[in-house]
């Protein structure tokens, strides 16, 4: 993530999701937890008072487009998988793909695509988020929060403070060690404690 990130692009976060559902507010909570911890509202679409959901994906993103044109825009929704994934979080180059785990047939957002499951897919999967733990859900956007801005401040940091007072590289204030692996390519991270 931190090579396209940088400081002269601005990085946006579009959490997806409603707070009618437990396992679907986690893209609402993770822009709660981004804003409350002192990201830019401007560049966060998606929180508790403010959901982006299916009903209004098409205008965020055309409202996006319009105000924000050429930003990293980094997509955060939760879906349903295996059991044993069940609080994993992955980070996927490309769009995401919102609504494809309960079929609904919605527009692609964004360059990146951070998921996380919250619950089992299979059986009744409307029933399936409305009954997953509100505990999970708020573990997991935490979680997501912190790696995101661990991912950007660096990028937004002067080199003096990102690399040392010196300059000079170190790995403890190297940005790729703030959060290693967002920079890859694909990635899942599985929080033992979520489940």
């Amino acid at each position: 993530m931190l090579d396209r990130a940088r400081p002269d692009r601005e990085v946006v976060v579009v959490c997806i999701g409603t707070d009618r559902s437990t396992g679907d507010s986690l893209g609402p909570l993770t822009g709660l937890e981004l804003v409350s911890r002192g990201y830019p509202p401007e560049l966060v679409f998606g929180t508790l008072d403010d959901p982006v959901h299916a009903g209004n994906l098409p205008e965020t993103i055309a409202n996006l487009n319009r105000r924000k044109p050429g930003a990293l825009v980094l997509a955060v929704d939760a879906c349903l998988g295996n059991p044993e994934n069940v609080g994993s979080i992955s980070l996927s180059d490309g769009p995401l793909r919102p609504g494809a785990g309960v079929n609904k047939t919605l527009p692609q957002v964004g360059e990146l695509a951070l998921t996380g499951v919250v619950n089992v897919a299979g059986f009744m999967e409307y029933f399936v988020l409305q009954n997953t733990r509100l505990s999970l859900v708020l573990r997991m956007a935490r979680v997501i929060a912190t790696a995101i801005l661990d991912a950007v401040r660096p990028v937004r940091l002067p080199v003096a403070v990102a690399f040392g007072k010196q300059g000079n590289p170190s790995q403890e204030d190297d940005p790729s060690q703030s959060c290693p692996g967002l920079c890859s390519r694909k990635i899942a991270v599985t929080d033992s404690s979520l489940t």
